[in-house]
């Protein structure tokens, strides 16, 4: 069960290793993007490209979906970012239980959006937990937990990427072992627990009145999804790299400097951030030198 770009590289090694794929349940076709055509998860379309099975419910809570679920009688549930919370009657029906395959080092970070949170809140070191299923969300006994560092200039896209690798490498090996009955779930504690809750617009908005470092580790940890973003005279500016230097001034937060060889600089409460990756209301996502030669900045200019 999964449904987004992350869920594909566990299919794949699942697929890989022989294992036996009665079905794969992803969620239904969506419009997507601005011309709002209506696309398949990418999971559909790597279970079809082999012949697998796929239920895509509206809801995996209505009965229609939970009586042909019975009908499947799985000896084992796999999810990776589904996208939807899974009753007990699933939960609870397969022999070998329901794996969880999360992006961060339970308890911190449990919920939708940990791999942003990770980011955003400055954690210098993330990972992957694969857990056993209860009726909590992401609070049940862990299979296997690997860490890794983030690097000081990681976004959103790169640390995704990472983890969803290695989501599906610890994915076979927990699989491998509970075969061999060579694993135990150790129950989670909740000291230190945290909730990744699912961010909005709101959340993405830079406030230039925050220090500089807060600024980047936002833009960092929404850069792509859901793309952190400004206002340049009323059109939205998103903005998907960024570095800053620290330093007092007298310009006013939110006021653009001179553009140099570290990007356009923009003032925040403690420093600078320099921007190096925008993409224009209407326009295509840029490198900042090559955004420039299109847009002239006035002296003074501010955004936000």
């Amino acid at each position: 069960m999964g449904t987004p770009h992350f869920a594909l590289p566990s299919l794949q090694a699942l697929i890989e290793k022989g294992y036996p794929i009665i079905a794969v349940v992803t969620q239904p076709d969506k419009p997507q993007g601005r011309g709002r055509k209506v696309l398949p998860p990418p999971v559909k379309e790597l279970a079809m490209k082999y012949g697998i099975p796929v239920l895509q419910p509206e809801r995996v809570r209505e009965s229609s979906f939970l009586l042909e679920f019975s009908h499947l009688k799985p000896d084992m549930v796999v999810l990776v970012s589904f996208g939807q919370i899974l009753p007990p009657e699933i939960i609870h029906k397969p022999p070998y239980g329901c794996i969880n395959v999360h992006p961060s080092l339970l308890p911190r970070h449990r919920g939708p959006a940990p791999i942003n949170w990770t980011l955003i809140e400055g954690d210098e070191k993330t990972g992957v937990t694969i857990m056993m299923m209860d009726e909590g969300v992401d609070t049940g006994p862990v299979l296997l937990q690997e860490e890794t560092h983030v690097a000081p200039d990681e976004t959103y896209d790169l640390l995704h990427d990472r983890l969803a690798e290695m989501g599906a490498r610890l994915l076979v090996e927990a699989i491998e072992l509970m075969g061999a009955g060579k694993i135990t779930p150790k129950p989670q504690v909740n000291e230190g627990a945290t909730y990744a809750r699912r961010l909005t617009k709101e959340d993405a908005l830079i406030d230039w009145n925050r220090g500089s470092k807060e600024i980047v580790r936002k833009i960092r940890g929404m850069s792509s999804v859901p793309g952190a973003f400004t206002y340049l005279k009323g059109r939205i500016l998103k903005i998907y790299q960024a570095s800053y230097r620290l330093g007092n001034a007298s310009l006013a937060p939110g006021t653009i400097g001179e553009p140099g060889k570290e990007g356009l600089p923009v003032r925040a409460l403690d420093g600078e951030v320099y921007l190096k990756e925008v993409q224009l209301e209407g326009k295509r996502r840029l490198p900042i030198q090559e955004f420039l030669r299109g847009y002239r900045f006035t002296p003074g200019e501010r955004v936000g």
